[in-house]
């Protein structure tokens, strides 16, 4: 056997057996990527929790429920996050839904700060809008804001001053409830500003396509239909030859389904040999979006790529998560990706806190005030109290002090999405999987009631988000979940290139003979 037909048989193999397995796993890895991809479009689309596997059901109001909560008078509170907005008693027994006016869905529910200016005025930071509360009819409505970056972060208010922050740009004006008008601002660059953005932010849009825009999230969608059309057409080459040649045995016609394996075997040879580089490219960035490969990337920064979606004029594009108000100092504290920021409120002047908090990749969940300057600051790296002068950091669950690099791990023993305040000052923590837990008492947090859990479902794109990642197979595989992305990319990329190599080697076998 000489080399050439060698390297076949092991293009061959290489390609056989991984493809048939892995093809299966690249159906709903291509599916659930297309639905990620157009998040609003498929918003109002739901999936009731008690159909999924267990940890997906809500307990404890954990799965990020709750973000944190609001406190009108001593008997009535509201609460807010994954779950919308409710009105509770101070005991957080009784619940009735404040969501009149969210679109349906999930995703159009999942609220990020909700405010209460001085004159009384709710407002309400949602994943696709800014929404004012109507008092007068009891629901709340969408302010017409001009800006692209539908995904707002936080209501501030200063007086008569709205202040109210997205992913992007800071909007002031003056409060006036549904009325509202706001002025989009661009924040200025801070000192010693670098134009980078994250490894992390690059190859997410890399691998969705948003780095080109819609344009390029399109053509992903494209590689995805490929995909699928790759895996089908390779388990229809994998199985036919063996059903027509049983067929042929019992003297069966085989017309149609020799036609079909012979157009399938073309076109699955063509798109792969057309589009390996770029599939190749697809499933490898894929890799580094989840741990443990993430780890290796999670807070690296590189330049924006030029002419693509990440090189903004802006310096701010796509980085600010969080704002708070501080009146002692009359300014605010600005949370963004590239760290904790000190923002004056009369020149917006930015300036970074040379101390910095642990804050996971993920981005920051909880900035709160805590006492005489101090903010608790949480994430998926856990809770930590921290005070912009001083230069030590407590870990507030703990109580010790933190030790370690101030990028914190992307996950920490704690995965905090929320803190919730009772009417005598007590605390609850929210953890992403084991919900809500007291802070230094030994109350409980009243559990989540059945009006609530009946239309808590979750949306189509967070249950294609945990498929995608692997993490909805936890239920099988216990914590070799995590394993699932980074192996099922590498056999990807092997079956796609031995699949080009294989396909060139017969190509030009086939031109010279």
């Amino acid at each position: 056997m000489n080399k050439k037909n060698k390297a076949a048989k092991l293009y061959k193999k290489l390609h056989k057996w991984p493809g048939l397995i892995i093809s299966f796993l690249l159906l709903y890895y291509a599916v659930t990527g297309i639905f990620m991809n157009h998040r609003e479009t498929f918003s109002n689309i739901d999936v009731p929790r008690n159909l999924l596997p267990k940890e997906f059901n809500y307990s404890n109001w954990n799965n990020g429920a709750l973000k944190g909560n609001l406190i009108i008078q001593p008997d009535s509170i509201l609460i807010y996050g994954n779950v919308g907005v409710w009105a509770c008693d101070s005991s957080f027994q009784q619940y009735h839904s404040l969501n009149s006016g969210f679109p349906k869905g999930a995703d159009n529910r999942k609220i990020f700060d909700l405010h209460r200016s001085s004159d009384g005025h709710l407002y309400a930071a949602t994943q696709f809008g800014l929404y004012a509360f109507n008092q007068q009819v009891q629901v709340w409505q969408k302010l017409e804001i001009n800006t692209d970056i539908k995904r707002f972060v936080a209501v501030e208010s200063i007086d008569d001053t709205i202040y109210a922050l997205n992913r992007s740009y800071l909007f002031k004006g003056r409060s006036d409830g549904i009325h509202t008008n706001l002025e989009k601002i661009e924040l200025v660059e801070p000192l010693h500003h670098q134009n980078q953005v994250s490894l992390f932010e690059t190859i997410w849009q890399l691998h969705s396509g948003e780095i080109m825009g819609l344009p390029g999230k399109l053509f992903v969608d494209l590689l995805g239909l490929i995909t699928i059309f790759l895996s089908l057409s390779g388990i229809v080459y994998f199985l036919f030859p063996g059903w027509i040649k049983r067929r042929k045995k019992a003297n069966r016609s085989v017309t149609k389904l020799a036609q079909v394996n012979r157009w399938s075997l073309k076109w699955h040879n063509k798109t792969g040999a057309w589009l390996f580089i770029c599939l190749s490219l697809l499933f490898f960035t894929g890799m580094f979006l989840r741990p443990p490969l993430l780890i290796a990337i999670a807070y690296s920064k590189v330049p924006p790529i030029k002419w693509s979606h990440l090189d903004q004029t802006n310096p701010w594009y796509d980085k600010l998560r969080d704002l708070k108000y501080n009146p002692s100092s009359e300014s605010f504290i600005l949370a963004t990706s590239d760290g904790l920021f000190q923002m004056t409120s009369t020149d917006l002047s930015l300036e970074r806190f040379r101390i910095q908090p642990p804050v996971s990749v993920m981005g920051i969940n909880v900035l709160e005030p805590y006492d005489s300057g101090a903010y608790l600051i949480g994430s998926f790296s856990g809770l930590f109290l921290w005070h912009p002068a001083h230069p030590q950091i407590h870990n507030y669950i703990t109580g010790r002090a933190y030790v370690g690099n101030t990028g914190g791990r992307p996950i920490g023993d704690f995965k905090i999405t929320g803190l919730l305040k009772g009417v005598n000052g007590e605390q609850y923590l929210i953890d992403y999987d084991k919900g809500a837990l007291p802070l230094y008492h030994n109350v409980p947090f009243a559990p989540m009631p059945d009006n609530i859990l009946k239309t808590a479902h979750m949306s189509l794109w967070n249950l294609s988000l945990e498929i995608h990642t692997g993490r909805f197979f936890r239920f099988m595989l216990g914590n070799f979940y995590i394993l699932l992305v980074p192996l099922s990319g590498l056999i990807s990329i092997m079956v796609v290139i031995s699949g080009y190599l294989l396909w060139k080697k017969r190509f030009k076998k086939v031109k010279l003979g």
